[in-house]
Parts: structure tokens; C-alpha cells; sequence
């Protein structure tokens, strides 16, 4: 299994490093900037997510003395 998935990335790879620049640009804009995005979206939740886990206290309305 993991030697077909070789052979398979490593022709896409060899595709991609052969194609023309601006096939190259407009795959990365539409492919990668997106995964990339995606990827920032999900990590900035998590870090939120455990941030307020191990801080509940920090955002609490029960600060009165503001």
C-alpha cells in the first residue's frame, strides 16, 4: 500500500516540479493557501480551547473592580 502511494506522490511531485510557473502559482493559491488557512484556523481554536482550560478565571465577567 504505502509503495503505490510512493509512486503516486512521487509522480505528482515530478509533475508538479516539471509543470510551467503560472500552473505552479495557481495550484499553490488554490490548493495550498487554502490548506494552509484551514490549518491556522484549526490550531488558533485548539490553542483557545486549551487556553481557557488552563485559564478559566482570566476571562471571567466577575471582575468587578473595572
Amino acid at each position: 500500500m504505502f509503495n503505490g502511494l510512493a509512486d503516486w506522490w512521487d509522480g505528482v511531485e515530478l509533475w508538479l516540479a516539471q509543470a510551467w510557473f503560472p500552473v505552479q502559482f495557481v495550484l499553490v493559491m488554490v490548493v495550498v493557501v487554502p490548506l494552509c488557512l484551514a490549518a491556522a484556523w484549526v490550531l488558533d481554536k485548539l490553542v483557545g480551547l486549551f487556553a481557557s482550560r488552563l485559564a478559566p478565571g482570566r476571562d471571567d465577567d466577575s471582575d468587578t473592580s473595572a
